[in-house]
């Protein structure tokens, strides 16, 4: 191990809200200071943040009411101090999750967990190579999870688009069956009326010829004229003999 990453972490501590807990540094200088300024201020939300000061970062993971922190020089990768940080959740959350940590007193438990940040500071430096390979293939493993989903999200759009254009499909066929119906009845109501104005038609001409007919023959004296006519040269003729 090089000296430059085993002076990577300078200082690290377990806090409940604003009150420190337990903590370790083999190093002097006011970062302590400083990182409590830096937790006075720091966001109760679940999350991680950090800051940078003087060619160091100060690093910190709030989670249900604790903040773990660790100050790490600017050379040190950001993976490694979140891979400690997260190394020391676990491990305090294990021991004293529910118990006495709830109501301990300011670093009153530096004698039982100082030591133990100070072995995960060592191991974290001491394994961060397979640490950083280790975080690329879950960076890899998380593409592949997003492209498998962006997949299914669009095989699932193509089979709603398909839905829909089936549902389309039956919706024209409905209109046109509808609309074959309506022509039907249509075709139906204009033959119909066709044959009215037919009859219509054909019963004025028939009135016309019947006026006609009547003009000329004066009423129904036609047939009688013509019954006259008949019996007259018979009657001309029994005169000649």
């Amino acid at each position: 191990m090089s000296d430059e990453k085993s002076s990577w972490f300078i200082y690290g501590f377990v806090a409940r809200g604003t009150v420190v807990l337990a903590e370790y540094t083999e190093y002097t200088g006011n970062f302590a200071a400083i990182a409590a300024r830096c937790l006075d201020k720091l966001p109760s939300s679940n999350n991680r943040f950090t800051y940078a000061c003087d060619g160091h970062t100060f690093n910190f993971l709030v989670n249900d009411g604790y903040a773990y922190c660790v100050v790490a020089k600017e050379s040190a990768p950001k993976h490694v101090s979140v891979a400690f940080l997260e190394r020391v959740k676990a491990d305090f959350k294990k021991r004293y999750g529910g118990g006495k940590a709830d109501t301990a007193l300011p670093k009153s438990l530096n004698k039982e967990f100082g030591p133990v940040l100070k072995e995960h500071m060592q191991y974290i430096i001491e394994h961060a190579d397979e640490i950083e390979k280790l975080i690329k293939v879950k960076a890899q493993v998380s593409e592949v999870k997003s492209i498998m989903l962006d997949n299914i999200e669009k095989t699932m759009d193509r089979g709603e688009k398909l839905r829909d254009l089936e549902e389309k499909t039956t919706d024209l066929r409905n209109q046109a069956q509808d609309f074959k119906k309506q022509g039907t009845k249509v075709r139906r109501k204009m033959w119909l009326q066709n044959k009215k104005i037919k009859l219509v038609i054909l019963g004025i001409l028939l009135i016309f010829v019947f006026i006609i007919w009547m003009s000329i023959c004066h009423g129904f004296n036609c047939t009688k004229h013509s019954g006259e006519e008949n019996k007259q040269p018979v009657e001309d003729n029994q005169g000649l003999r």
